[in-house]
């Protein structure tokens, strides 16, 4: 069979998270100003990142605070990033727990209500069975009284031929009826 559906999407939620969270501690060690620039910001004792590779690697709270000291700019990305994921992810749990619904609503009914229309298939092929074999018998007792006639033979064999086929159909219908309330085949 397939990969679960579950564990894909958490896989896929994590990867999307920490790719979510490389990104931005990129992006702020691009902003970053330059600490062998001079600039205010080293001069005041606060520390920066030098490199990009570095950046990378350093851990999510100094990449909040450096995401402080940044802009707005960053933390909108970064907000940009967290709320897509979080969309993502609710949108395949939506998707998820619909499906989860369907099956486990509609799938009984739709069973039920499958073999319920075969029994009720049934029920009219076996009363169309009855009708032929009555018209049978009927033609049968009239072929003892007055003797052999060629129309007669004819009509008896079309009404014992029918009587088969509807009792056929009749039989099979509320045999496939009981295979689907059971489970055991789908059509």
């Amino acid at each position: 069979m397939g990969m679960d559906s579950v564990r894909f999407g958490r896989a896929l939620g994590i990867g999307a998270r920490a790719a979510a969270k490389t990104l931005a501690t990129a992006v702020d060690a691009a902003t970053s100003p330059n600490p062998s620039a001079g600039s205010p910001a080293n001069q005041s004792g606060s520390t920066a990142v030098s490199t990009p590779a570095a950046a990378v690697s350093t851990s999510a709270s100094a990449a909040t605070a450096a995401s402080d000291k940044a802009g707005p700019a960053v933390r909108l990305v970064e907000q940009a990033a967290r709320t897509t994921a979080q969309v993502r992810q609710t949108g395949q749990g939506l998707k998820e727990g619909s499906k989860r619904f369907g099956e486990a609503a509609w799938g009984p009914l739709a069973k039920a209500s499958g073999a319920l229309w075969l029994e009720f298939t049934g029920v009219f092929f076996g009363i169309f069975a009855l009708f032929a074999a009555n018209g049978a018998w009927k033609t049968w007792s009239a072929l003892h009284k007055t003797g052999l006639s060629q129309d007669a033979n004819g009509h008896l064999l079309i009404s014992l031929g029918m009587a088969a086929v509807f009792s056929y159909f009749c039989v099979s219908s509320f045999v496939k009826a009981n295979r689907r309330s059971r489970g055991s085949g789908r059509r």
